[in-house]
């Protein structure tokens, strides 16, 4: 008898690969961009915040509250939030649409850090808010690719969601969080 080759586990370390190489590629080009790029320092728009750090601070805090909506509905999705029972029939479809609004509203953010700021590296912070900014822009597209190709890990999905999660928090720490208790504005 002749044993057939295994396919399935080359696709799966193929797909894989693709989805990380993808991310990497557009975390380094985001980097790259903002690094060489020479920063405007100046807002494109300010909508109805009083400045540019407003803008970004508010902003990245309402992404913030639907990444916690993200998390939270993932893990009942995936039957791993504690005592919730079943996953209403609705629920995916809130997950999709926070997950939707949550990017969106983070591109003014992008664009400002991007093409107003540039990639700066006078203080860690500074230098791990850009790093970890890049990462996660670079994390968000492999998470959208992982989510629509087959073959994959069942733990691939989770982590992809988990490290997108981290760096987000990363981001707002080093920044919104930063500027609030700078600013003296009370979060709570």
């Amino acid at each position: 008898m002749v044993a057939k080759p295994a396919t399935a586990p080359v696709r799966t370390r193929s797909a894989l690969a693709l989805i990380l190489l993808t991310g990497a590629a557009v975390a380094v080009s985001v980097g790259v961009y903002a690094r060489l790029h020479q920063p405007a320092s100046r807002p494109l728009f300010l909508l109805w915040f009083s400045g540019m750090l407003q803008l970004k601070g508010w902003l990245a805090t309402a992404v913030l509250a639907l990444v916690v909506v993200q998390v939270v509905t993932a893990l009942w999705i995936w039957d791993r939030l504690p005592g919730a029972g079943r996953a209403p029939a609705w629920l995916p479809e809130v997950h999709r649409w926070s997950g939707s609004i949550a990017f969106t509203l983070s591109l003014p953010v992008a664009v400002h850090c991007v093409w107003s700021l540039g990639l700066m590296t006078s203080t860690p912070r500074v230098l791990v808010h850009g790093l970890a900014g890049c990462a996660f822009y670079g994390a968000y597209a492999a998470k959208m690719l992982g989510v629509r190709m087959r073959h994959l890990p069942a733990w691939s999905i989770p982590v992809l969601g988990g490290t997108l999660f981290t760096l987000f928090v990363l981001v707002w720490l080093t920044s919104a969080l930063w500027f609030f208790t700078r600013s003296g504005v009370p979060l709570w």
